[in-house]
């Protein structure tokens, strides 16, 4: 629980902004958060998840949680997609309920690649950008699992994977969202491309730095094109080393400031990026993390890890970033907002029910006072 603090509209975080197309009337974002409540054959999101975001829509821009583009592409349990029909319909009750209640809500598109499991995928073997085991752990009907050496993906493979963005962009415009964002963190298909000591190839897809952000750019381009203005943003972590085979050093960050650059050519409504672990309890974000990439993207930033109200109304008044968005405290905090403006103690939420249960511990937690 945090202290109580004191009560002040007059907060950077509460001023409106504009991320492209999309206007927030304030400027604390809903992270995506894997909650796993999609507890159905079919991979659809539920009355639970309207009710769960719509609960939220006081955000400036809710962004859900990763959603698969395609069979191909899940790696966790109980994850909604949205390339059926019944998922776009399932989609469709959610943005129906957050438009209602005055929110904004985009979809973040997912695909784990070789960081999969054959549980996950009738047996068959996930694919990365080489047959290189990214020694990850993937959460399984069976539990937790530790992923094996994926085969490497084909050119066809390549260009199916780029159309399944594609879909999925278009799909989530008939759900009636407001826009995309494309999820290229952790230790999932993007990064393992962007990474090279996973990525071996010596097509356009590897080889040197371009070839290894090939892929992402090719994706990006896709999905951008199923979108009128910008409404498409993308999600980076350079900081985050999500296994041993993902060194956060100077060449990665190199590649990384490359990166950046070039998305300044594509119609992109924003760069969320996700900083460095906190040193410690008690520890500020590194707000030198963020303005790396503030001189070399420019168009919006979204900063993400380690904030509290203090830290990111600081990094925003200090021109670091447009907006900082927040995840464990919108578990248990629907009303973060208005608590943020309010100077309302937060609510701490509770890890067993991260990734399992039904209501309890997702859509039970109520507003403050």
């Amino acid at each position: 629980m945090t202290a109580a603090l004191p009560l002040t509209l007059d907060q950077p975080l509460l001023h409106g902004t504009r991320l492209g197309e999309l206007r927030m009337p304030n400027r604390v974002v809903m992270a995506p958060l894997t909650r796993a409540r999609a507890d159905n054959p079919g991979l659809v999101p539920t009355e639970l998840h309207a009710a769960y975001y719509g609960q939220r829509a006081g955000a400036g821009l809710i962004v859900t949680e990763g959603t698969w583009v395609s069979e191909r592409a899940i790696g966790f349990v109980n994850v909604p997609g949205v390339y059926s029909e019944a998922q776009v319909a399932g989609w469709r009750r959610v943005t129906d309920v957050v438009h209602t209640l005055g929110g904004r809500i985009v979809q973040q598109l997912w695909h784990t690649g070789a960081a999969s499991h054959p549980d996950h995928l009738r047996g068959e073997p996930p694919a990365g950008p080489s047959a290189i085991d990214p020694r990850a752990r993937t959460f399984t009907p069976g539990g937790f699992k530790e992923t094996l050496t994926p085969r490497a993906m084909t050119a066809d493979d390549i260009r199916a994977t780029v159309a399944e963005f594609r879909a999925a962009a278009a799909n989530a415009r008939r759900a009636g969202f407001d826009g995309v964002e494309i999820g290229a963190l952790g230790a999932f298909l993007f990064t393992q491309f962007l990474n090279p000591l996973l990525n071996h190839r010596t097509d356009a897809y590897g080889g040197d730095r371009a070839g290894r952000r090939r892929l992402l750019l090719d994706v990006v381009d896709a999905v951008t094109a199923e979108w009128d203005g910008r409404r498409v943003g993308v999600r980076l972590a350079p900081y985050m080393a999500a296994t041993e085979r993902f060194v956060v050093d100077e060449e990665l960050l190199a590649d990384y400031d490359e990166l950046v650059t070039e998305l300044n050519e594509r119609p992109l409504a924003y760069l969320h990026l996700r900083g460095p672990d906190l040193a410690g309890p008690g520890e500020s974000p590194d707000f030198e993390a963020f303005a790396r990439y503030r001189k070399r993207f420019e168009g919006p930033l979204i900063a993400n890890n380690g904030f509290d109200r203090d830290s990111a109304n600081a990094l925003v008044d200090a021109g670091h970033a447009d907006a900082v968005s927040f995840a464990t405290h919108f578990v248990a905090n629907p009303d973060l907002v208005g608590r943020f403006a309010l100077g309302r103690e937060l609510a701490a939420g509770d890890p067993a029910t991260y990734y399992q249960g039904g209501a309890k511990g997702y859509a039970d937690y109520p507003a403050a006072g």
